[in-house]
């Protein structure tokens, strides 16, 4: 067999051996050092973000947000089903209940009917995920939540730098959070950020990253001290995962451009296959997204599992993606729901994702298209 195309591989850029020694050579190791100045800035020019803090990750940059909004024990929760667990993490160890709701179909995406319906007198914010860096639909989540006075959280894990028009992903909400895990278009290995869009929420977010403590305005020279001012973890990034973070920020557009056109290929390429086989194909609306995924919608469950067989049989590696939450026992114990969720269950039940790595070459891309094409039903 040809050597196997795995689903994701961590693109590797030019500078991060030379960023590392960097550090290795600086005895500035811990965090908030030149290269988490410089990412920091990176992602602002990419996000329009007004400020950005590095974490260890995005579950830790939601967990802040939620700390940052004061949920606790009597608050609900509005966010989709159809998300990774980490912003459900983030919302069940405060003591808030998650109510969860139904997709949007035709993106995956949270459905703002839904939303409208499951807000109740107990409500404190609206998360929302913006799904394979599609965008979510903003400005009718957006009337819900001034109607009720409510602030929304963006998971923008998939969706770094894309613009949705009026607005790029990560500054609609009062608080987006960015994951720079190694199966994100750009990665530091392990990591994420906090954009904080809401002027009055910035210090206490720099105190809650710092351990409860005001160092960071020590370090600025605010204070002459620094001492422990409120509840806070060590949610800092080091400044090794600073420096290749920032060593693929500085190589965002090649990323992008060559991960466009491995997407672009799936979409022309299996369009007449999908047609015949009554697959339906990743389709964005106003085809904004950011080349982190590229998905089939297979017409049964049962030919999901099939075709992710039949395809790894010819050494490409595809998956399903994220089972319901509100279907999983952490779900069912931390959640509610106002009615089952049918549309998150068929949608996780069909979709298969293909490879999809900025690495990937023109033969790599082939053959997964064609291992897809011979599939039959």
């Amino acid at each position: 067999m040809e050597d196997v195309i795995p689903f994701s591989r961590p693109f590797r850029s030019a500078r991060e051996l030379e960023n590392l020694a960097t550090v290795l050579a600086s005895d500035h190791a811990h965090g908030d050092g030149r290269f988490t100045r410089s990412a920091s800035a990176r992602i602002a020019a990419l996000s329009d973000a007004d400020h950005v803090l590095l974490t260890t990750s995005c579950t830790h940059a939601l967990e802040m947000a939620s700390y940052l909004l004061d949920l606790g024990p009597g608050d609900e929760i509005v966010m989709p089903s159809f998300t990774f667990a980490s912003a459900a993490n983030a919302v069940a160890r405060t003591g808030a209940t998650l109510v969860f709701v139904d997709l949007d179909p035709t993106t995956g995406n949270i459905d703002p009917v839904q939303i409208a319906e499951a807000v109740g007198t107990a409500t404190k914010a609206i998360f929302v995920m913006h799904y394979g860096g599609m965008p979510v639909d903003m400005p009718a989540i957006g009337a819900v939540a001034r109607e009720h006075g409510l602030p929304i959280v963006e998971d923008n894990a998939h969706g770094l730098g894309v613009d949705a028009g009026d607005r790029t992903l990560g500054t609609f909400g009062v608080l987006a959070t960015q994951s720079f895990h190694d199966t994100k278009n750009v990665h530091s290995g392990e990591g994420g950020a906090l954009l904080v869009n809401d002027p009055a929420l910035v210090d206490r977010a720099e105190i809650m990253r710092e351990k409860g403590t005001n160092r960071s305005q020590f370090l600025r020279g605010e204070v002459d001290k620094y001492s422990w001012v409120d509840w806070g973890s060590s949610y800092l990034l080091s400044e090794l995962n600073a420096a290749v973070l920032d060593s693929q920020l500085e190589e965002f557009d090649g990323i992008q451009r060559r991960r466009l056109e491995v997407w672009d290929r799936y979409a022309t390429e299996l369009a007449d296959w999908a047609g015949e086989s009554s697959v339906r194909l990743m389709l964005p609306p106003d085809g904004i997204h950011a080349a982190h995924l590229f998905y089939l919608l297979m017409p049964s469950w049962e030919l999901q599992g099939r075709i992710i067989r039949h395809l790894r049989e010819r050494g490409v590696i595809a998956t399903f993606h994220y089972v319901p939450l509100d279907s999983s026992p952490a779900g069912r114990r931390f959640g509610r729901v106002l009615r089952p969720l049918d549309r998150s269950e068929d949608f996780s039940r069909r979709l298969v994702r293909l490879p999809l790595w900025a690495g990937m070459s023109e033969d790599q891309t082939t053959r997964v298209i064609e291992a897809v094409q011979s599939f039959r039903l």
